[in-house]
């Protein structure tokens, strides 16, 4: 089966969403496609307080208000999951498993994942212990020992997160400095700070071995400057080591950076001509909810030019 459209947008985050409602606006017949829940990585936020509007929302509820916008648009939405991206000699086409769509220009704003530990025995423990997500796991932890790995914004949201339902939040990083904005660390200096705090800092060490039998039990730890191990009782063990960019199912001439992020120039535009790039899956700066629906604005808008382009020349 195929479905035609002017516009294909992958991804309903924050930067497909904004590409979506920036190319109907202007005239497109625009489809977003989405392999999971709308909002991608926002929904994971329990707070924000950098959004421009909004003084203070939870992920999810943002997210909920542009995906209610994109409907009231009149913006399709089908909850598929891409396979595969093609690039023909003028028209692109994104395969799922029951339908083909295709249209003159695609964007790509899958956004990234959360990274895995390097321990090859973490997949024994997802869902028995091991989460990548405080907000949607932690009421699983109320009054219990839990660990959280990271040293970025995500991992001090959810060791904030955490310290009002846990018992105890072991902190460990690889390092003592961490990578987190200002407003982010003083919240968690405060917290370590406290009296009875609950939180036990780990700094400069790396998990090595997870360790149950039907369930997490415990984490085996390496100092890095000594190599000594120690084994830590937890009930729970929450991953933030930071994201890796969804591109697997993208054309291999597309250009990457060492990272593995999407390089665009300043429209958005990629290397392959009608494939744009918007969000976390590209080469940026600064990775957060306004830089998205900025990147979104400026996708969308320049493939509707380029539709209009494609179709005086057709």
């Amino acid at each position: 089966m195929e479905k035609r459209y002017d516009v294909i947008i992958i991804g309903c985050g924050p930067s497909g969403m904004t590409a979506g409602i920036y190319a109907k606006r202007a005239g497109m017949n625009v489809v977003i496609l989405e392999k999971g829940a709308v909002g991608g990585q926002v929904v994971l936020t329990p707070l924000i307080e950098n959004y421009p509007g909004f003084e203070k929302i939870s992920g999810f509820e943002l997210s909920q208000k542009m995906y209610q916008q994109v409907i009231s648009l009149g913006i399709d939405v089908d909850f598929v999951e891409a396979e595969k991206v093609e690039v023909l000699e003028k028209e692109k086409q994104v395969i799922t498993k029951n339908v083909t769509y295709i249209a003159p220009t695609v964007i790509l704003s899958m956004g990234a994942s959360s990274r895995t530990l390097g321990t090859s025995d973490i997949k024994n423990f997802i869902g028995k212990g091991v989460s990548y997500c405080a907000v949607c796991d932690g009421a699983f932890f109320k009054d219990k020992v839990v660990a959280v790995v990271g040293g970025g914004n995500s991992a001090f949201q959810d060791i904030e997160y955490l310290s009002n339902i846990a018992k105890k939040i072991v902190h460990i990083n690889r390092r003592s400095q961490f990578r987190a904005d200002e407003t982010n660390l003083n919240r968690y200096m405060n917290l370590v700070k406290q009296e009875n705090s609950k939180i036990e800092q780990k700094l400069g060490f790396v998990v090595e071995k997870l360790c149950g039998e039907d369930k997490l039990e415990s984490v085996e730890i390496r100092n890095l400057d000594t190599s000594e191990t120690e084994n830590i009782k937890i009930d729970g063990l929450f991953v933030a080591i930071g994201r890796v960019p969804q591109t697997e199912l993208l054309d291999k001439s597309l250009k990457l950076d060492q990272a593995g992020y999407i390089e665009t120039d300043d429209n958005m535009q990629t290397n392959i001509e009608g494939v744009f790039a918007c969000g976390d899956i590209k080469t940026k700066f600064l990775r957060q909810i306004a830089t998205a629906t900025g990147d979104g604005a400026i996708a969308g808008t320049n493939a509707s030019i380029y539709v209009k382009k494609y179709k005086q020349g057709k």
